[in-house]
């Protein structure tokens, strides 16, 4: 398994980038944007500036660098991690050498001048449902007579594939869903837009590099596929989800829209922040199990409903590992691509200020939410503005900042 470059803590002085900022050396995404008159190319982040990495690159002589003037982060993503690696290193190198201040200086722009896109096109999506606390919440919720857990929730990750094409980039406006509804209390289906509109706060990973068809992803190998990170919010039609989910599972009451922030965070800029998962009883079958490779992050989230924070949920208590969930993925031989995206599941606690979507928040609708102007929500109306915000611990004491995903729903078409 490769090992990560250490960044240095200390930017090139000309550059004024304040030591405690959430984008510095210890950060570094990727995104894609541009400018008025521009095509898409790939960034980098450096606190409150975009560095245009592909023009950075060919004015340094950085042949490799040419992945990062197309408008995706997929050809780089094709490349796998030892060039993950190199460009980051690179990277580091020129922003902190003052040397290097001639092919850095003219291609950073400030962030208010561009515009961000959707950082990658995404192969496959896939979302799983890998916290414990969430999906007893859920189980309490519907089944309050029986086990929250269903009998298979601890021996493997349970997921379900979304849809590639509805993911949208963080600032994209939501569309309310219409589809089938039927209460329990309704004799027959009534047809219109969802009132059960909801959110679910989410880790997304990125993957890279590529698998043959038959070929698995080992727990001890998912690092050389999982390229980074990014927030990640499944938006959910609870009333048409309910309907329709006996016997297949989640269709459309979650395929209409998943955002995503406009920033990809390298795994390699998490490595202070990983730490040992929970413990996991039953122990896992043994393709669940690896040397090193099963860990947990601790990544702190803030979810925001008009202006008023409502949850802080936290990464560190889900019970499946990214690596288990990669694993899971390809354990039956299905192949990985370039921009493949899995979603952890909701992030949520124990604690009613640690639940991850609306459903948990407000307890099916029997306790609404009250927002700083007086108004109370069980579940989002049109005009709601949801921000999930995210950051983790970074080396020296420092903060990595993941940003945020922004949307606001607008009424059915």
């Amino acid at each position: 398994m490769s090992t990560h470059p250490t960044d240095p803590t200390h930017a090139a002085p000309w550059l004024d980038l304040p030591a405690d900022h959430p984008f510095g050396l210890q950060t570094l995404p990727y995104g894609v944007f541009s400018t008025e008159g521009t095509e898409p190319r790939v960034g980098v982040r450096l606190g409150d500036q975009v560095l245009d990495a592909g023009a950075c690159a060919e004015q340094a002589g950085m042949e490799s660098g040419e992945v990062w003037l197309a408008p995706s982060l997929n050809p780089f993503l094709a490349q796998g991690r030892p060039a993950w690696d190199s460009a980051r290193a690179w990277l580091v190198e020129v922003l902190t050498n003052e040397s290097r201040r001639d092919c850095v200086e003219p291609h950073l722009l400030p962030l208010e001048a561009v515009r961000m896109h959707l950082p990658f096109e995404v192969a496959d999506y896939v979302d799983f449902y890998a916290s414990e606390h969430h999906a007893t919440n859920v189980g309490r919720i519907f089944r309050p007579d029986s086990e929250p857990l269903t009998p298979n929730w601890k021996h493997l990750p349970i997921g379900y594939h979304g849809r590639a094409g509805t993911v949208v980039v963080s600032g994209t406006d939501v569309v309310r869903p219409t589809g089938q509804r039927k209460a329990p209390a309704d004799a027959a289906p009534t047809f219109g837009p969802s009132i059960r509109l909801d959110i679910e706060a989410e880790l997304g990973f990125v993957v890279g590099g590529s698998t043959t068809l038959g070929e698995r992803v080992s727990v001890d190998d998912a690092d050389d596929h999982l390229f980074g990170v990014v927030l990640l919010n499944d938006w959910s039609a609870r009333d048409i989800q309910a309907w329709e989910y006996v016997p297949l599972g989640p269709f459309l009451g979650k395929s209409f829209a998943t955002s995503i922030s406009a920033w990809v965070v390298p795994l390699a800029a998490l490595e202070a922040a990983r730490l040992p998962i929970p413990a996991q009883d039953p122990r896992p079958l043994p393709y669940l199990l690896g040397e090193g490779a099963a860990y947990g992050l601790d990544i702190h989230y803030e979810v925001e409903l008009n202006g008023t924070v409502v949850a802080r949920p936290e990464y560190r208590d889900l019970y499946w590992s990214p690596a288990q969930m990669l694993a899971h993925l390809t354990v039956n031989g299905a192949s990985v691509r370039p921009g493949d995206l899995f979603g952890s599941g909701t992030i949520s606690g124990t604690e009613p200020g640690t639940r991850g979507s609306f459903l948990e928040l407000s307890w099916n609708g029997t306790e609404p939410i009250e927002l700083g102007d007086g108004s109370t929500r069980s579940f989002l109306e049109d005009g709601d503005t949801v921000v999930i915000r995210g950051w983790a611990p970074g080396p020296g004491g420092g903060r990595v900042g993941l940003g945020e995903v922004r949307g606001t729903v607008v009424s059915a078409r």
